[in-house]
């Protein structure tokens, strides 16, 4: 019915233009329901397309349904919303982007390090320059460095500054960053403030700190990824802002016209769903986060291991191995590929000494969020959608995995051992 209202599928239609929303192959049009024309108009993703009131219609009831959803799971401050058609690292881009115009002389973001590409190329893809916040240390554990944000706004100076950047949710053993605290820097100072709450939409923690930081200081936006929180393919991300004059800012700054398959995809994903089941999805994740986390210390207790204590992440968990790693730091990694070669996604070993330069920006020990990494150690996360079966199977191979590796390590000892006695 929404596809019917677009010009290219008017039975009277005489196209003369030169984007008519012609589509060639009958697979494509099936695949898209005859929706040809995208969304917004030439330099603004919320500005109604004439050609197509249909497409405007799906979009804007999309944005109005994500804005009911945000709402009810916890955020009923937030006053507006809508969908960008790009991965969230782009989408951070474009937040940036605006953000310059406000504040033209302003080159510096100050950024919570957080070992993850895609939101420090943000940065650099602007041509701004980044300037990075290690985080705090406490144990094994990573935190924000709040009074390293002050000292920094103080000695750049509020004028050239553009925004104070932070992330919601991320690996273990880093927790998610202080945005309560770095908000109140914001409000104080009147530096926008930019959150990068890429996955933070299912976890209620995150949302109810992004709730009290709007309350005690100032978000200019949050951005999430659709992917992660709303389970649909790869390619868009919300912006959300508890101001909705300035989310306009954003919209503005797209350069063309955009696609509106994403917005179908959230669209009918909403609606098969509803809120209730999304509700439920975000209990059950944080349920299965409880048992994957306790079943995670029974695993490490006996193996000499532990789960590191960050509290404030409420997705990702780490354990260390370091008895099994042993001085053979290096080949622990192969840990990783052989969960992967049995199925498992998304663990990652993190080892000391992996160096990686983004935009002629070095980081030691990528991976970790810090620079002196003295322990290795693995990253499991529950997302949403995780199952009990799922966390039950990777323990099942998780300790084959274990064991092969630690026999094998072993062996190269009794090796050793038995040429040093020849």
């Amino acid at each position: 019915m929404l596809a019917s209202l677009d010009s290219n599928n008017y039975p009277h239609k005489v196209g003369l233009g030169e984007r008519e929303a012609r589509i060639a192959c009958k697979l494509v049009a099936r695949r898209h329901y005859n929706f040809g024309h995208g969304i917004g108009r030439s330099g603004d993703l919320l500005e109604a397309q004439p050609k197509a009131a249909g497409s405007t219609l799906l979009a804007r009831l999309t944005n109005a349904l994500i804005l009911d959803l945000i709402r009810g799971i916890g955020l009923p401050s937030c006053a507006g919303c809508f969908l960008v058609p790009m991965c969230t690292g782009m989408t951070l881009t474009l937040c940036l982007q605006s953000l310059r115009k406000r504040r033209p002389g302003a080159r510096y973001v100050l950024w919570s390090r957080i070992d993850q590409k895609s939101c420090f190329k943000a940065i650099t893809a602007t041509g701004l320059v980044p300037v990075v916040i290690p985080c705090l240390i406490k144990g094994e554990s990573l935190n924000t460095n709040v009074d390293l944000f002050r000292e920094k706004i103080k000695s750049l100076g509020v004028d050239s500054i553009l925004c104070l950047y932070t992330t919601t949710s991320c690996f273990a053993p880093r927790n998610s960053d202080d945005i309560a605290e770095v908000s109140k820097l914001s409000k104080q100072w009147q530096i926008p403030h930019l959150v990068n709450n890429a996955y933070g939409l299912q976890a209620k923690e995150i949302v109810n700190q992004l709730e009290c930081a709007n309350r005690v200081g100032r978000i200019d936006y949050f951005v999430q990824s659709s992917d992660k929180n709303l389970l649909v393919p790869v390619g868009s991300a919300i912006v959300a802002s508890f101001n909705e004059s300035v989310l306009h800012d954003v919209a503005s700054t797209y350069a063309g016209r955009a696609s509106g398959s994403q917005s179908l995809d959230v669209l009918m994903t909403l609606l098969s769903l509803g809120r209730n089941g999304f509700r439920l999805l975000f209990d059950q994740r944080g349920e299965n986060f409880n048992y994957l986390r306790e079943n995670l210390r029974k695993f490490a207790e006996p193996r000499g291991e532990i789960v590191i204590d960050s509290r404030f992440n409420s997705i990702s968990l780490a354990i260390t191995l370091a008895t099994l790693a042993g001085d053979q730091m290096k080949s622990i990694t192969k840990l990783g590929s052989m969960l992967h070669m049995r199925g498992v996604s998304g663990a990652r070993v993190i080892v000391p000494g992996q160096n990686k330069t983004i935009d002629g920006h070095e980081f030691l020990d990528f991976g970790s969020h810090r620079s002196n990494l003295q322990v290795p150690y693995l990253t499991v996360a529950a997302g949403i959608g995780i199952t009990r079966e799922e966390i039950d199977k990777f323990f099942d191979i998780f300790n084959k995995c274990w064991n092969q590796i630690f026999q094998t390590k072993n062996e190269k000892i009794m090796s050793l051992l038995e040429t040093t006695i020849k």
